[in-house]
């Protein structure tokens, strides 16, 4: 049916800033939408505090308000805008709970603000666990017992009629927040204290069904009553643990016909309990292994996170459809795009390969904090891998981790004892995976491995198919190898080199030798019945693959993979830039990333996407397939960057600034000798490679002092030093490769950030940030202002002035990221970084120029406009701040100290006529997200908090 004519603007609500739980997977539903409401012809109106989402870029939606998510922000946007109605499905737990909020406060009646894709009641009925399960018992359907808790006196009670181990769930809240598994009356007691602390409706307290085989069922519906499946995801880990901490695989593998048939009627009967009939959703399942007992866990009445992960493994536009549907469609009317609308999108996706996703820790930055996987979310991003087998799949996901901590090629050797092992495998931790490897390798059965851990045999014994092949390498004449099936398998070269302890580039050069080379399929969700338009790839070292080499100049982009702290959204942003800059430059473009969650692996933004671990492998076999014009390395992180001499050395052009003047900046000790030749002023310091090198550099200059590796991301093993006990463990315990910079720390200095983009003759200033947190706290995790709210006007000239000079000294093609110290306005460079900074969105929205579409420009060989090189300083009316986020609600025991190395998740940004009321939105957005506390900060001073005569009140 056509859409309804009276629809005209409709207003969509972002998430906020990345939280765990809730990342770039939502920037990537939201930009479907809003590209989806303009081709209907429609306005739209989008609301969101994040400033590195695509989703704010103002191409994409008619109006764009980076504000708090709260009720005030949000009641005033709707009074000015006057929307038609409200799309509360793409936004997250944080967009379902403000559209609530903004119904119960009448303010959508007020307004006349029509919802659609939800409504309040689909949304209370399934948000609400005990409206939930009353709808589910009427309808036959089984859910855990549980009983409700108002208070810690009913929660006690409520535990004498369940036995250990106990769950407790809350409600409205996002990832599992507040919520876990007690396993005594002390856990028990302090899991509803928490649980308290941060829901506002009542808790449950809940059977526990741990080890249960847990599904996910992504599902779309119309107000025609059509409803598919779209994917059937399979969680590896049983119940438990989170989904979004478990590995998990598409389609489900060890299920029946007759199983998969009755779950995926039940899955529409609980679609249809809470009344979602117009556009996608989330039923969770567990299942009895010893029985074959159905209880429903719950449905996410909107897109998830799973949802992302859904769309990518099968190719349907899942945020796309339900936007459509969401508008009056019906399924039967919509065509799959990727099929070239061939297909339509009421028929469900079909998968001839596998898909498996993993899950991507970052507690080696919070060495305090507790690793135990529970019911409340503690990973911090994920990647995916597409395989034609399961251990292809697997071992490409693996790779994707790029985790040096928990590293799965160190697991080869050293996992420790038996029980050591065993362990592990009982207590779920973010190793679990390592351990189930080194279980077979000690000998386990398969039965024993599978019983520990409670994960399905048919997994464990595929694991063990992976070993075996391990036992096969090792015995084998390096000659003899079966290579195609190696690599069939998913053994990486880098894996093999390991097992045979050679260098990695001896197992390439081999295979090459045997002509084993990647050849690549596309994921289509029609099982290659049907040519898809879109070209999505993944490899197999098939001898043959089902595309040929793009014809034509093709530029290809390497993206940053997993969102970890960092390294996150900000990347894809870049990515997605230069990508859409490429392209209007009249070239091809072509994407690898491992990333579901993001706009980067959408199937439209690049005209050639490679699922593939971010690796030197896959861009290096990319690069051998396509022989691309140009490699960007730029905008990917320092994942993409770390690759720059294994392209460069294979002969590849890389664009914009070139290897050697990148390892100038990126080697510590280089970067120490270029200050000196160009005579900039530096902080004290030496390179080192020892304690007792480092100790002896200490006894000149005293402590504390600060340690900086080379080629790190996010202040990965940046430490301050205030001990010798500390100078010894930090090299000890060793998280760098090379030789590290040793540095006197200066007191009481002010840290200054600037961006700018370099052509190799012009340079264009994007922004100098001020922090307000003192140097020695990382950037990241503090809260900046551009422009700078205190320095002279000599001061910022002399800033620019240092910039330009090293830009034209290496040159820099491109990007480049700056920071300084000042202490009594002497300047003083800390650090460079000669690719796309986390801070470009940021200053991107801020100043109003698309600074990562220039920089790639200037790669692609284009000039900087002519004014840049008159312009030094951007102007902005007012100020804007940035302010980060902390995931200490989800990681408990963290320690709340901030210091060189990065612990914030994501930012969020505020406008306003003065700093003070700049800094009051971002307050009132960080209050907004997750109520995650903050650490204490220095910037949170009383002049500036006492100073609330903001635009909006916190």
């Amino acid at each position: 049916m056509p859409i309804d004519t009276s629809l005209k603007k409709i207003l969509v609500i972002g998430s906020g800033p990345i939280v765990i739980g809730q990342a770039c997977e939502f920037d990537y539903s939201g930009v479907q939408a809003c590209k989806v409401l303009r081709e209907e012809g429609l306005q739209s109106v989008l609301v969101n505090s994040n400033p590195a989402t695509v989703m704010t870029d103002p191409e994409y939606a008619t109006a764009t308000y980076i504000e708090p998510l709260t009720v005030p922000v949000l009641t005033q946007i709707i009074a000015q805008e006057q929307p038609d109605a409200l799309l509360p499905i793409m936004g997250g737990q944080t967009a379902l709970n403000c559209t609530l909020t903004l119904a119960h406060a009448g303010v959508l009646e007020q307004y006349a603000v029509r919802l659609i894709g939800a409504s309040v009641a689909t949304i209370e009925k399934a948000e609400d666990r005990f409206k939930f399960q009353a709808l589910l018992a009427e309808a036959g359907l089984k859910t855990p017992y549980f009983v409700k808790a108002n208070n810690l006196n009913e929660a006690l009670l409520a535990k004498q009629t369940i036995s250990f181990p106990i769950v407790v769930r809350t409600s409205y809240t996002l990832a599992g927040t507040g919520g876990g598994i007690a396993y005594n009356e002390k856990q028990f007691i302090d899991l509803c204290r928490r649980s308290f602390d941060v829901s506002s409706s009542p808790i449950l307290i809940e059977q526990s069904v741990l080890g249960w085989k847990e599904f996910e069922l992504e599902l779309m519906a119309d107000a025609q009553n059509n409803h598919i499946v779209v994917c059937a995801i399979e969680n590896i880990d049983g119940m438990g643990i989170h989904t979004g901490d478990s590995m998990t695989v598409a389609p489900a593998q060890t299920l029946t016909d007759k199983e998969y048939q009755r779950m995926r009627e039940a899955a529409f009967e609980v679609m249809r309990c809470v009344g979602m009939t117009s556009g996608g959703c989330n039923v969770q399942f567990a299942v009895n292994p010893e029985n074959g007992e159905l209880l429903v866990i719950e449905i996410n009445p909107r897109v998830s996170r799973s949802s992302a992960l859904a769309s990518k493994a099968t190719g349907y536009p899942i945020a796309k459809i339900a936007t459509k549907i969401a508008l009056g469609y019906s399924l039967d009317e919509l065509k799959n795009e990727i099929s070239g609308n061939v297909i339509p999108a009421a028929y469900e996706p079909t998968l001839d390969y596998i898909v498996v996703k993993l899950p991507r820790f970052d507690f080696e930055k919070f060495p305090d904090a507790e690793t135990n996987l529970t019911t409340q979310m503690k990973s911090v991003g994920e990647v995916m891998a597409v395989g034609e087998y399961f251990t292809a799949a697997l071992l490409k996901a693996i790779d994707s981790l790029e985790d040096r901590a928990d590293s799965f090629y160190d697991q080869l050797t050293d996992a420790g004892d038996i029980n050591t092992i065993k362990h592990h495998l009982r207590e779920p931790t973010p190793k679990r995976l390592y351990y189930l490897f080194a279980a077979l390798r000690k000998g386990l059965t398969v039965a024993a491995v599978a019983k520990l851990s409670r994960i399905d045999a048919w997994f464990i014994n595929n694991i063990a198919y992976i070993i075996k092949l391990e036992m096969m390498i090792k015995a084998t004449a390096f000659a003899d190898l079966p290579w195609r099936i190696l690599k069939r398998s998913g053994f990486s070269d880098r894996y093999l080199a390991k097992l045979l302890t050679i260098p990695e580039h001896d197992v390439l050069q081999s295979r090459l030798q045997h002509s084993i080379r990647a050849s690549y399929r596309r994921v289509d969700g029609t099982a290659a019945e049907v040519a898809a338009k879109f070209d999505y790839l993944y490899s197999s070292y098939q001898e043959f693959g089902e595309v040929e080499p793009m014809s034509g100049e093709k530029i290809l982009i390497v993206g940053s993979g997993a969102n970890r702290i960092g390294q996150g959204i900000e990347f894809d942003y870049c990515c997605v830039h230069a990508a859409e800059a490429v392209r209007a430059s009249g070239r091809q473009v072509i994407i690898l990333n491992s990333n579901p969650e993001t706009v980067s692996t959408d199937y439209d933004t690049s005209d050639r996407l490679y699922f593939e671990p971010v690796t030197i492998e896959s861009v290096l076999a990319i690069c051998d397939f396509e022989k691309p014009s140009g490699v960007i390395l730029q905008t990917g992180g320092q994942t993409a960057l770390n690759m720059l001499s294994a392209v460069d050395n294979a002969g590849f052009d890389i664009l914009g600034t070139t290897p050697t003047a990148i390892d100038r900046v990126e080697n510590r000790a280089c970067f120490r000798d270029l200050l000196d030749q160009l005579g900039l002023r530096q902080p004290e310091n030496k390179a080192v490679d020892n304690y007792s090198a480092a100790a002896a550099f200490v006894a000149q200059v005293g402590f504390p002092v600060i340690l900086r590796p080379s080629y790190v991301i996010g202040g990965g093993a940046i430490k301050i030093i205030v001990t010798d006990a500390q100078l010894q463990t930090y090299f000890s315990g060793k998280r760098f490769n090379g030789s590290v910079l040793i540095e006197r720390m200066l007191n009481a200095a002010i840290e200054v950030e600037v961006d700018a983009v370099a052509d190799g003759k012009r340079i264009m200033i994007a922004g100098i940030m001020q922090q307000f947190e003192p140097a020695g706290i990382h950037s990241g995790d503090s809260y900046c202002s551009v422009p700078p709210y205190s320095l002279s006007p000599d001061i910022q000239q002399q800033l620019v002035d240092i910039v330009e000079t090293i830009a034209f000294a290496l040159p820099i093609i491109g990007f480049i990221n700056v920071q300084f110290a000042l202490v009594d306005n002497t300047v003083f460079v800390i650090e460079v970084n000669p690719r796309a900074a986390r801070t470009i969105p940021f200053l991107s929205k801020a100043i109003g120029l698309p600074f990562a579409k220039l920089a790639t420009k200037a790669m692609l060989g284009e000039e900087l406009p002519v004014e840049s090189a008159m312009r030094k300083l951007p102007s902005m009316r007012g100020f804007a701040v940035k302010g980060p986020v902390f995931p200490y609600a989800k990681l408990q025991g963290a320690e709340k100290q901030l210091g060189p190395e990065m612990h914030s998740i994501g930012e969020v940004m505020g406008f306003g006529d003065n700093i003070a009321s700049a800094k009051a939105s971002c307050l009132a957005a960080i209050a907004k997200a997750d109520r995650s506390p903050q650490p204490f900060l220095v910037g949170d001073m009383p002049a500036m908090l006492t100073s609330l005569q903001a635009k909006h009140s916190a």
